[in-house]
């Protein structure tokens, strides 16, 4: 048997290889290129995150349509999940910006000294009012549309906002910590992969995961306690738990669970990865 077939492969073959994952030091960089690039375009990244907005709202819509009429728990959420999936595909394949991601990638700039604490709370900020914006223009939009979005459908919508709007803090804080940890993990996969249907399937699954766990994710929730309350203004049907009150305080709580999810329990821990495999060579 030759030499060549009991040596490991050369670093120039893995990186020739297009199945050949990203090391974890590299997957950290390039996830921390994409917040800094963001960061150094305010303007671009405000209507990226106004688009993104609009692309979660529109997961919701579809999750709810499909769910609508299913009585049966876990096949609800099997089928929320998957066809809530595709928002985050839309949003990472064309290149929009959702603040969760945000939270995650912006860590590991910080993490990394390339990037401010000052810089990380604007790119916060600013894609936190992007997405929201985006979110709720969409959601108004199918609300005055009225149709096929009232009767059965307003029901099953003000029923799912309520579950998420009445949860006590502690819940509501810890599933959406474990909404970012299910979502950015699955973000950096996408960044690690190197072809395109690892990538999407990578894509896919963090938010599949996070809808049928029952998790709170902030701008999700911008969709799923909109709805009923948008539908009560333009066609006066009942909301029931949901006020615009608890939609407020939702998207506090929710805000600061997903932030410790995205940056302790995924950037943290990806990048101290890396540092200390970087030691070892």
């Amino acid at each position: 048997m030759s030499q060549s077939v009991l040596s490991p492969p050369l670093p120039e073959e893995i990186l020739s290889d297009p199945f050949e994952p990203f090391s974890v030091g590299d997957m950290v960089r390039r996830i921390a290129d994409v917040a800094i690039e963001k960061a150094a375009q305010p303007g671009a990244f405000f209507v990226r995150s106004l688009v993104a907005g609009a692309m979660v709202a529109f997961g919701v819509l579809l999750s709810l349509v499909v769910s609508t009429g299913v009585r049966t728990p876990g096949v609800a959420a099997l089928l929320m999940g998957l066809a809530f999936g595709m928002s985050f595909v839309l949003i990472l394949v064309s290149g929009m910006s959702l603040i969760t991601a945000d939270m995650a990638a912006g860590a590991l700039a910080v993490l990394q000294r390339r990037m401010s604490a000052g810089s990380y709370l604007r790119l916060l900020v600013l894609g936190f009012l992007g997405n929201v914006v985006g979110a709720l223009v969409f959601t108004a939009v199918c609300a005055a549309a009225g149709g096929p979005y009232l009767g059965a459908f307003a029901a099953h919508a003000a029923a799912v906002g309520a579950a998420k709007a009445t949860q006590p803090f502690w819940t509501a804080v810890l599933l959406a910590v474990l909404c970012t940890w299910f979502l950015q993990t699955s973000m950096c996969l996408y960044f690690k992969a190197r072809s395109d249907v690892a990538r999407m399937g990578f894509a896919f699954y963090g938010p599949f995961g996070f809808v049928i766990a029952g998790t709170q994710h902030v701008i999700a929730n911008v969709g799923f306690l909109g709805l009923p309350l948008l539908l009560s203004v333009f066609h006066d049907t009942d909301p029931g738990a949901v006020t615009w009150g608890a939609l407020a305080a939702n998207l506090c709580v929710t805000t600061v669970g997903n932030l410790v999810g995205g940056a302790l329990f995924v950037a943290l821990p990806f990048q101290a990865i890396a540092w200390l495999q970087q030691r070892v060579r």
